[in-house]
């Protein structure tokens, strides 16, 4: 069977969310969670607006949703959404192990001039950035095995 480019875009972003739990780093895949990150910076804003007499840092550290956007503080917070908003959809992953780092999933490691401005404007904002390749086939063989029953 021959695979479409969504169909290994796929397989990549397996092998490397396999790979990030494996090492034990925090990932969160940006395609499919990036809202969520989003979400909590909207929601902790609105707290802070309620509930003032608490630092924004406070709220940000002890946030049910630290695991998503990674931050300790507002101003990591706040910076992070601002990224994300102008460079967020040419990367695949957010990371945190000792430092947050993003990452673009790639099937052959070819990056366009977006991209490479994109990594450009994280490593300005001190983020360390990984292209993780994944070498995957054009074809991919599979047996459909019928196993008897019914009427």
């Amino acid at each position: 069977m021959k695979l479409d480019l969504k169909d290994k875009e796929k397989i990549v972003a397996i092998v490397a969310s396999r790979y990030f739990s494996g090492q034990g780093w925090k990932w969160v895949d940006l395609n499919s969670d990036v809202s969520k990150i989003h979400k909590a910076y909207d929601d902790l804003r609105d707290q802070y607006a309620a509930y003032p007499y608490m630092s924004r840092d406070w709220y940000v550290s002890n946030s049910a949703t630290k695991s998503t956007h990674m931050c300790d503080k507002w101003e990591e917070l706040s910076e992070l959404v601002e990224f994300l908003n102008a460079y967020g959809h040419h990367f695949d992953f957010l990371i945190k192990d000792s430092k947050k780092s993003l990452c673009i999933a790639s099937i052959d490691g070819n990056l366009s001039n977006e991209q490479k401005t994109a990594i450009s404007a994280a490593r300005r904002s001190r983020y360390n950035v990984f292209v993780f390749r994944v070498d995957v086939p054009e074809d991919i063989d599979f047996e459909l095995m019928q196993i008897g029953g019914g009427m």
